[in-house]
């Protein structure tokens, strides 16, 4: 999951949109708490530690900017390229098909070469590609899709094969990224439990597939088991859930409200609940 900042802080929308059951054009709210499915959707504040929310939330914050800034974080990402089939060179130069503008790497460091959904490096002599602390010649390359990506390494880029929709393209990391040495962190939100509620899980028989279109513009399908119900000023509200992979102990829910790209992340908010028993 992308690194996206916790729901539970903040302002909440005041002008919310109904929930529509058949898109992910999600409603408002800035947490949960999931409930046994037998409990109505009365959207019951349950009694919140003011001061252990606040510790609890704080210690998230600090996880996140950990995350962030580290080697893998998001703030070393640079680049992303879409690989055609067959060749893709890629180096300094700028007729490759994959401009890396790097002085450790080659005016063309070598080629990465697409063959029936499989990606093969195929490096040139002193090109500057290295894995694991050693030269390359010719290595097939593992997706992030596949399990732990084959990671190349040139000077301070860091690149892999990702997979997406079907489609497989290069994710460069630089750990010089300026955005990774210039970042100060993040303005926050007043910590406000206004918005902490009891819901009620009901589940999908059977589970829903709903169509996600990513940040990249790639639609996506995911699979829903079920949706969170919960009362406010009267309305009541559902959102549904996505299991992101089978063995996840926990639901990732999406959702907008009328702050958002204004005083909020312009995308949404996403919010993880633990599985209901």
């Amino acid at each position: 999951m992308s690194d996206t900042e916790r729901g539970s802080g903040a302002t909440a929308a005041r002008r919310a949109r109904p929930f529509a059951a058949s898109t992910l054009a999600l409603a408002f709210a800035v947490a949960l708490a999931p409930a046994p499915a037998e409990r109505a959707a009365t959207g019951t504040q349950p009694a919140v530690d003011g001061e252990a929310e606040r510790a609890s939330i704080e210690t998230w914050r600090a996880e996140r900017i950990r995350r962030l800034t580290s080697d893998t974080g998001w703030l070393t990402l640079t680049g992303l390229f879409w690989l055609k089939e067959g060749e893709n060179s890629f180096g300094r130069s700028s007729s490759n098909a994959l401009v890396l503008d790097n002085p450790s790497l080659a005016d063309t460091a070598g080629s990465f070469v697409l063959h029936d959904h499989r990606v093969r490096l195929v490096a040139r002599p002193g090109g500057g590609v290295t894995h694991d602390g050693h030269a390359v010649g010719s290595l097939d390359l593992v997706a992030d899709t596949q399990g732990e990506p084959t990671v190349l390494a040139s000077g301070s880029l860091r690149f892999f094969i990702i997979e997406r929709a079907g489609n497989l393209g290069v994710r460069v990391r630089d750990l010089d990224n300026p955005h990774r040495r210039n970042f100060r962190g993040f303005s926050y939100f007043p910590v406000s439990t206004d918005w902490v509620f009891d819901a009620r899980f009901e589940p999908y028989e059977p589970a829903q597939r709903l169509k996600i279109v990513n940040i990249l513009g790639m639609e996506e399908d995911a699979v829903s088991p079920g949706a969170v119900l919960f009362t406010r000023d009267g309305r009541e509200w559902r959102l549904d859930t996505v299991l992101e992979s089978p063995a996840d102990q926990e639901l990732f829910i999406m959702f907008a409200d009328e702050t958002s790209g204004r005083e909020t992340y312009g995308a949404g908010r996403f919010l993880y609940i633990p599985l209901p028993e």
